[in-house]
């Protein structure tokens, strides 16, 4: 079958992978489509430091083809969104309902492919960039057959991150004012979530023009340049900013740039050893930074309601699919988001 392989040194659409039989308390899942996320590009450039040989791709949706004993959630025919979260659902953090924090879900990167009969790593515990990939039945979440893969396959991580940032991790409520910078896949969800919670002014920062039209789509009512003029949209600053780019001076503006009882969220990943600084008497304004791993989600909470929400029409998914490529243009579909021309790339089987 097709796959997307990087070795360590270069990525490559194969056709010889091979997966394994889902075994207990796993699902088979035939991949109809999966979004090209700036993680995947992440482990290509060293940003994610992850071992190798690995099959990319973690944002994914397709069919459900086998299950292995004692799945009863979903069945053959079933289509399904996959979470990247494998999480155990028996810990302490699983049972709290904070499944991203579960310590059996992280690291611990399984081997389900063969290529020449050499194992290859699964991504994120996924590897949407395979014809077929092998989950645990946790990972795939039922989703209503009118909800079309393509779009289906971005809930899995750049919804669930941006929308749950917002809604799970910094809780904004109606009327709150809300910073986003970066426009890119990530921030426009942030931005549509924020506009689900009720955000009264909603500022989108970005350096590419260009952003603006798809920023406003989903609910921007402001659109910068330069975090520079933020003071002339929001005198105050910010209730909440998230920063989705991933570089630490933006940390920073994100910091200086909120209000008194202010959080910034940090979504960007920036490399694994970067170091980022605030001036520690801006927190006795109580403000707050916080991490937010994977949007606080639930995924088979969340991912059911946000397909429903999109079945309504107020989460938007098919204006976040920008460019739809073949497999074998994974080359092409990886310049074009490189180059900033895409919300979202999604590759297809």
């Amino acid at each position: 079958m097709r796959g997307v392989v990087f070795d360590g040194e270069r990525v490559r659409v194969v056709d010889d992978l091979r997966v394994r039989d889902p075994g207990p308390g796993e699902v088979l899942v035939a991949v109809a489509a999966a979004g090209l996320c700036h993680s995947d590009l992440s482990v290509v450039d060293g940003t994610i430091p992850f071992p190798v040989p690995v099959v990319l791709g973690h944002e994914g949706a397709g069919v459900v083809e086998a299950v292995g004993v004692g799945v009863t959630h979903v069945a053959p025919g079933d289509h399904v969104a996959l979470s990247t979260l494998a999480n155990c659902g028996t810990c302490a953090d699983c049972d709290r309902g904070r499944p991203t924090m579960c310590r059996r879900a992280i690291g611990r990167p399984g081997r389900p492919f063969t290529r020449g009969g050499e194992p290859l790593f699964q991504f994120a515990s996924n590897s949407a960039f395979a014809e077929r990939t092998v989950v645990k039945a946790v990972q795939a979440v039922r989703i209503p057959k009118d909800v079309p893969l393509p779009c289906a396959a971005l809930i899995g991580c750049g919804v669930l991150t941006g929308v749950g940032a917002v809604l799970n991790r910094a809780r904004v409520e109606r009327g709150d004012s809300v910073l986003v910078i970066g426009a890119g896949g990530i921030g426009l969800n942030v931005i549509q979530g924020a506009r689900i919670a009720g955000a009264l002014r909603i500022v989108a920062v970005d350096a590419n023009p260009a952003k603006e039209a798809p920023a406003r789509r989903f609910g921007a009512t402001d659109f910068l340049t330069s975090a520079d003029a933020v003071r002339n949209v929001l005198p105050n600053g910010a209730d909440h900013a998230f920063e989705c780019v991933g570089r630490t001076d933006l940390i920073r503006r994100a910091v200086d740039l909120l209000d008194r009882h202010g959080q910034a969220v940090l979504l960007g990943v920036p490399p694994a050893t970067a170091e980022a600084s605030f001036l520690v008497s801006a927190m006795y304004l109580d403000k707050s930074i916080l991490g937010c791993r994977y949007g606080s989600a639930r995924p088979q909470r969340d991912i059911a309601l946000y397909a429903e929400l999109y079945r309504q029409g107020q989460l938007l998914l098919d204006e976040l699919v920008t460019g739809t490529y073949p497999v074998e243009d994974f080359d092409k579909a990886r310049a074009d988001a490189a180059a900033g021309r895409l919300a979202r790339a999604v590759l297809t089987f």
